[in-house]
């Protein structure tokens, strides 16, 4: 167990701050946790804040780590809590976060406002919708549903689970326990602009994005990337390009990779893949592999085996290791009957040490022991009733 009383020893507090700037990996990181034992911290607050911190959030490989940490502190703050929930939820172990939620259930501690956003990512991300669902009368039951951290979140979650009318009531300040207006921020906007563009709602993402603009509310560079999505689903190709002219011409946003493979996903769903590669050309810095494989995969939609030739050969000067992108051009080519291409692919592999990895189906179920537990203490109202 880490013990719970402390000793000030204010010399090291400082100087352990300053050792986090050198830790860059796990190893690091345990060396660190060792130092602090070693030097009688492991029972400072301050302290393990800091190194919870860092095991959770910094690093995004240690979060096992850190979780074994932090069930040995005796009476971890909320501050631990909230931290070890926002790590889980953005590992790539999301459920994590839940289970760690329904353990702070099964100690009674009490979550503030900062808590549930974090479940709800979590939630988003698994797409648990009947666990968001419980969670979303969990923060009714805790008076958070005014909250705007939580309520950004809550928009954000049932958006992008297809749950538009919830979201947009909750959006638009009239679902059922609402007594007084809430103050949106950008924050909100972006919640449900980008929400209902993943889920396939383009149309009505593109008029929020405008009624934002009539209300004189400047949007982000987030707002950009929902309303680049939107236009590269809907196949609204000028749409887009005057919505990316706009971001960099009247509202003085720089584009970052999200908002150049937008881009590039809109002029290859539309089958400009001169285009997309011209514009790629346009780039302020190199393009990565995400968007050298976005366009390798409108290629292969479009047939277009000279050009998925080429997206391949950028692909393979960042990594050589990854199958699918020899598997992407080896179907451009079967496509277009040119057989003597697809061997020369697999023979590339085969000289590489590539292996094409197995296919498999996962079915990743909601955890339903957990829904019952987080049910079971008291009935909750469904969260569609307490928003409609």
């Amino acid at each position: 167990m880490i013990r719970k009383t402390t000793t000030s020893k204010s010399s090291f507090l400082h100087q352990s701050s300053s050792l986090w700037r050198n830790c860059t990996n796990h190893r690091a990181l345990k060396r660190i946790h060792a130092c602090l034992i070693v030097n009688g911290f492991n029972s400072d607050r301050s302290a393990l804040r800091e190194f919870i911190y860092a095991a959770a959030i910094a690093f995004q490989t240690t979060i096992d780590y850190a979780h074994q940490v932090f069930v040995r502190i005796i009476e971890p703050d909320l501050f631990m809590w909230n931290t070890m929930l926002r790590g889980s939820a953005q590992s790539s172990r999301p459920q994590l976060a839940v289970s760690l939620y329904a353990r702070m259930e099964k100690l009674f501690i009490q979550p503030d406002h900062y808590t549930f956003p974090f479940v709800l990512k979590a939630c988003t991300r698994l797409s648990w919708v009947d666990m968001g669902c419980v969670i979303h009368g969990k923060v009714a039951k805790h008076g958070f549903e005014w909250n705007k951290f939580a309520r950004n979140a809550l928009i954000y979650f049932h958006a992008n689970c297809g749950e538009i009318r919830v979201a947009s009531l909750l959006f638009d300040g009239s679902a059922r326990n609402d007594v007084v207006a809430w103050e949106k921020d950008a924050t909100s906007w972006n919640s449900i602009i980008v929400g209902l563009a993943f889920s396939g709602y383009m149309e009505k993402s593109i008029s929020l994005f405008e009624d934002m603009r009539n209300k004189k509310l400047k949007p982000d560079e987030i707002t950009f990337v929902g309303v680049l999505i939107a236009c590269s689903h809907a196949g609204k190709v000028d749409e887009g390009r005057a919505y990316f002219n706009l971001m960099k011409d009247v509202y003085n946003i720089q584009p970052n990779l999200k908002h150049y493979g937008c881009m590039v996903d809109l002029f290859g769903r539309a089958g400009l893949l001169n285009e997309a590669f011209e514009f790629i050309d346009t780039m302020e810095f190199e393009p990565n592999a995400i968007i050298w494989r976005t366009l390798l995969g409108a290629c292969r939609i479009h047939c277009n085996v000279e050009l998925g030739r080429h997206a391949n050969e950028q692909l393979l000067k960042l990594r050589r290791d990854e199958s699918g992108d020899y598997v992407l051009l080896s179907n451009i080519y079967a496509s277009s009957g040119e057989w003597c291409g697809v061997e020369d692919v697999r023979k590339l592999m085969a000289e590489s040490g590539v292996k094409k990895a197995r296919g498999f189906s996962l079915v990743d179920e909601e955890n339903h022991e957990l829904v019952r537990f987080l049910l079971s203490s008291k009935p909750l109202a469904n969260a569609r009733e307490c928003t409609l």
